[in-house]
């Protein structure tokens, strides 16, 4: 079906949540994307950080058609292949040691989302300040953070402009300033703070890492005050900035991880991972789905995990980040590149206009999939397989771009 077929159902029978860009994309291989009339696009997107291994990665189809042809789904109310083995090594890259030296043991539930996920972090650790900790109600969020768009996940997202039109929001959120400790302190001084939730780098705000002394600061101060630290890696996280976490590049550890995006290769999955003695506040019937972790997602996420596992990955994440963030920095009119990994933003001066660039890049003969998140801002999240090459063809085709 063409693109202007698919435009005019849309418009008539699809929900107008989306601005979509005019185009239709129909297969893909790797890193590149071919639209309806066989064009052929570099993705420097990758479905917003979803597709790790690549489009159509040989190893993860491979996977899904096997487990489609053996057992799709049939809920959670029994056990299932793999689920166990997909929690076990979830638990083993989160990592991190108790005050004793001993190796932290994590428990996940398995959702469909980022949303859920932070849905199911947010329950959890108001449920423990009830049952095992300070008893307190508060969730500190940082302000311009982005968890998700259903109403809890949304009220604990600290940007006016989303929340107004869906008001009241549920309540016991505050925000602070990303990097003020001073501010935090605060929150803990005069509020029943049970948990502190953050994105370890911003992504839908422009990709703003936290420092190392914030990161520091809400460790120190979940810990002192028997709270909860939560980190939102629903984008950052599944080895986007290298490390399988991005909290892992701080020497710190969580209470809690919400995950979601990468975590499956493109199939819809969200996990809320947490700390063994924290997770035990949830009893049958606290919390549940009807599709999270089902047969078909955890034969996807146990196939990504292998392969972002296997030896030697962590590092040519990074060096390819590396190589993107040169590249990105060498572009006209750049007045900062930020990022960890492969999540990175380019910031230019008031003379680019990201969004038209994004849209040029569309249209351009070589095409580039691109985003941005700002007037002035462009985000990366390629897929994980990037390669040098297809950063220096994307870097020079954008430069073209930015001088036409």
């Amino acid at each position: 079906m063409s693109l202007a077929q698919q435009q005019e159902l849309e418009s008539k029978y699809v929900m107008g949540t989306f601005a979509r860009k005019p185009v239709e994309f129909v297969s893909g291989n790797g890193m590149m994307l071919t639209d309806d009339k066989g064009k052929q696009y570099l993705d420097f997107i990758g479905g917003i950080g979803v597709i790790s291994l690549g489009h159509c990665a040989p190893a993860l189809v491979k996977t899904l058609q096997e487990q489609t042809a053996k057992l799709m789904h049939v809920s959670n109310y029994y056990y299932i292949e793999h689920r166990g083995e997909v929690a076990e090594k979830l638990s083993n890259i989160l990592g991190g040691t108790t005050d004793s030296g001993e190796p932290v043991e994590w428990k996940t539930f398995f959702s469909n989302s980022g949303a859920e996920s932070n849905e199911c972090a947010i329950k959890l650790a108001r449920l423990y300040a009830k049952r095992f900790g300070n008893g307190g109600s508060t969730i500190v969020t940082i302000t311009n953070s982005f968890h998700g768009r259903t109403l809890a996940t949304l009220a604990a997202t600290a940007q006016p402009l989303k929340q107004e039109a869906f008001k009241p929001l549920p309540g016991g959120f505050i925000d602070v300033q990303q990097n003020d400790v001073a501010a935090l302190e605060a929150a803990f001084a005069n509020h029943d703070v049970c948990a502190v939730i953050l994105e370890v780098v911003q992504g839908e705000s422009g990709v703003h890492p936290c420092s190392q002394e914030y990161m520091e600061a809400v460790r120190r101060l979940t810990s002192e005050n028997k709270a909860l630290m939560i980190c939102d890696e629903v984008q950052c996280g599944m080895y986007r900035c290298g490390v399988p976490f991005a909290f892992q590049h701080y020497g710190v550890t969580p209470d809690i991880v919400a995950m979601a995006k990468g975590i499956a290769g493109g199939v819809p999955m969200g996990a809320c991972a947490a700390r063994a003695e924290v997770a035990d506040a949830f009893e049958p019937g606290d919390h549940g789905t009807t599709f999270g972790g089902s047969c078909l997602a955890i034969a996807a996420a146990n196939c990504v995990l292998d392969e972002l596992g296997r030896e030697g990955e962590i590092e040519r994440i990074e060096a390819a980040g590396e190589h993107l963030a040169e590249r990105l920095t060498a572009l006209p009119h750049v007045k900062e590149v930020r990022g960890l990994g492969l999540m990175r933003a380019v910031e230019f001066d008031d003379s680019v206009d990201a969004p038209a660039l994004v849209l040029a890049a569309l249209n351009a003969p070589q095409g580039l999939v691109l985003n941005y998140t700002g007037a002035h801002t462009l985000r990366f999240l390629p897929p994980l397989v990037v390669t040098n090459a297809d950063i220096d063809a994307m870097a020079g085709q954008l430069e073209k771009l930015i001088e036409a």
